[in-house]
Protein backbone atom coordinates (compact mmCIF):
# COMPACT_ATOMS: atom_id res chain seq x y z
CA UNK A 1 0.00 0.00 0.00
CA UNK A 2 1.28 3.31 -0.96
CA UNK A 3 2.50 5.36 2.02
CA UNK A 4 -0.14 8.54 2.89
CA UNK A 5 1.46 11.35 5.05
CA UNK A 6 -1.51 12.92 7.22
CA UNK A 7 -2.56 16.20 5.81
CA UNK A 8 -2.12 19.34 8.60
CA UNK A 9 -5.14 21.53 9.13
CA UNK A 10 -5.05 25.53 9.28
CA UNK A 11 -7.98 27.79 9.81
CA UNK A 12 -8.59 28.51 5.74
CA UNK A 13 -8.93 25.11 5.30
CA UNK A 14 -10.05 23.23 8.48
CA UNK A 15 -13.61 23.11 6.98
CA UNK A 16 -12.36 21.13 4.23
CA UNK A 17 -11.09 18.46 6.09
CA UNK A 18 -14.15 18.68 8.49
CA UNK A 19 -16.38 17.70 5.53
CA UNK A 20 -13.93 14.73 4.16
CA UNK A 21 -14.37 13.35 7.52
CA UNK A 22 -18.44 13.47 6.25
CA UNK A 23 -17.35 12.15 3.11
CA UNK A 24 -18.45 15.30 1.58
CA UNK A 25 -15.86 17.33 -0.96
CA UNK A 26 -17.09 20.93 0.28
CA UNK A 27 -15.64 24.26 -1.67
CA UNK A 28 -14.83 27.99 -0.55
CA UNK A 29 -17.56 30.10 -1.56
CA UNK A 30 -17.22 34.06 -1.24
CA UNK A 31 -20.28 34.79 1.23
CA UNK A 32 -19.93 38.23 -1.16
CA UNK A 33 -19.78 37.37 -4.91
CA UNK A 34 -20.19 33.61 -4.83
CA UNK A 35 -16.64 33.34 -6.30
CA UNK A 36 -15.87 29.46 -5.70
CA UNK A 37 -12.20 28.52 -4.62
CA UNK A 38 -10.21 25.80 -4.55
CA UNK A 39 -7.18 25.02 -2.35
CA UNK A 40 -8.66 27.49 0.50
CA UNK A 41 -7.59 30.98 0.36
CA UNK A 42 -8.31 34.09 2.90
CA UNK A 43 -9.41 36.42 0.07
CA UNK A 44 -11.29 36.32 -2.28
CA UNK A 45 -9.41 36.93 -5.96
CA UNK A 46 -11.92 38.52 -7.60
CA UNK A 47 -13.92 40.65 -5.26
CA UNK A 48 -11.22 40.75 -2.51
CA UNK A 49 -13.58 39.85 0.66
CA UNK A 50 -12.31 37.66 3.48
CA UNK A 51 -15.98 36.47 4.20
CA UNK A 52 -16.25 33.07 2.82
CA UNK A 53 -19.28 29.93 3.17
CA UNK A 54 -19.01 26.63 1.64
CA UNK A 55 -20.83 24.77 -1.32
CA UNK A 56 -20.98 21.27 -1.14
CA UNK A 57 -19.37 20.05 -4.63
CA UNK A 58 -20.91 17.39 -6.79
CA UNK A 59 -18.10 15.13 -6.94
CA UNK A 60 -18.14 15.10 -10.59
CA UNK A 61 -15.34 16.02 -13.11
CA UNK A 62 -13.07 15.37 -15.79
CA UNK A 63 -9.65 15.04 -16.03
CA UNK A 64 -7.67 17.88 -17.30
CA UNK A 65 -4.45 16.48 -17.26
CA UNK A 66 -2.40 13.95 -15.26
CA UNK A 67 0.86 11.99 -14.71
CA UNK A 68 2.21 8.70 -13.01
CA UNK A 69 4.53 9.74 -10.04
CA UNK A 70 6.58 7.16 -8.88
CA UNK A 71 9.12 7.39 -6.25
CA UNK A 72 12.74 8.83 -6.89
CA UNK A 73 14.56 6.30 -4.83
CA UNK A 74 12.46 3.15 -5.99
CA UNK A 75 11.08 4.16 -10.29
CA UNK A 76 9.83 0.17 -10.45
CA UNK A 77 8.03 0.60 -7.18
CA UNK A 78 4.22 1.31 -7.52
CA UNK A 79 3.25 4.98 -8.89
CA UNK A 80 0.74 6.56 -8.18
CA UNK A 81 -1.75 8.77 -11.06
CA UNK A 82 -2.07 12.30 -9.99
CA UNK A 83 -4.56 14.27 -12.08
CA UNK A 84 -5.73 17.89 -12.46
CA UNK A 85 -9.39 17.26 -12.21
CA UNK A 86 -12.23 20.07 -13.58
CA UNK A 87 -15.08 19.64 -11.49
CA UNK A 88 -18.37 20.44 -12.81
CA UNK A 89 -18.32 23.56 -10.53
CA UNK A 90 -15.38 24.52 -12.80
CA UNK A 91 -13.04 24.74 -9.96
CA UNK A 92 -9.73 22.33 -10.77
CA UNK A 93 -8.42 19.95 -7.56
CA UNK A 94 -5.57 18.19 -7.42
CA UNK A 95 -5.60 14.67 -6.37
CA UNK A 96 -5.01 11.19 -7.22
CA UNK A 97 -6.87 8.46 -9.97
CA UNK A 98 -7.30 5.37 -8.45
CA UNK A 99 -9.18 2.21 -9.40
CA UNK A 100 -7.76 2.45 -13.26
CA UNK A 101 -4.91 1.34 -15.01
CA UNK A 102 -2.33 4.25 -15.99
CA UNK A 103 -3.02 3.13 -19.77
CA UNK A 104 -6.42 3.94 -19.58
CA UNK A 105 -6.23 7.19 -18.79
CA UNK A 106 -7.33 9.85 -20.84
CA UNK A 107 -7.91 13.48 -20.98
CA UNK A 108 -11.37 14.13 -20.93
CA UNK A 109 -12.01 10.97 -19.36
CA UNK A 110 -15.09 11.24 -16.65
CA UNK A 111 -13.88 11.00 -12.65
CA UNK A 112 -16.20 11.29 -9.35
CA UNK A 113 -14.86 11.41 -6.04
CA UNK A 114 -14.34 8.39 -3.27
CA UNK A 115 -13.46 8.53 0.42
CA UNK A 116 -10.41 6.43 0.82
CA UNK A 117 -10.23 5.54 4.49
CA UNK A 118 -5.77 5.09 4.98
CA UNK A 119 -4.04 3.70 8.66
CA UNK A 120 -3.55 7.23 9.44
CA UNK A 121 -6.66 9.39 7.72
CA UNK A 122 -9.24 10.07 4.76
CA UNK A 123 -8.34 11.66 1.57
CA UNK A 124 -10.91 12.15 -1.12
CA UNK A 125 -9.41 10.45 -4.53
CA UNK A 126 -10.95 10.41 -7.81
CA UNK A 127 -12.01 7.17 -9.94
CA UNK A 128 -13.91 6.80 -13.29
CA UNK A 129 -17.57 7.59 -13.35
CA UNK A 130 -19.58 4.80 -12.74
CA UNK A 131 -22.39 5.95 -15.08
CA UNK A 132 -21.50 9.24 -17.52
CA UNK A 133 -23.10 11.92 -16.16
Amino acid sequence: MIKVIPPSFDPDDRFFWAGVAERKFLLNRCANCHTLVHPPVPMCGDCHSTNWDTQEATGRGKVYTWIVSRPPNDSDGEGRIAALIELEEGVRVISNLIDVDEQNVRTEMEVEVTFVDYDTCTLPQFRPARTAG
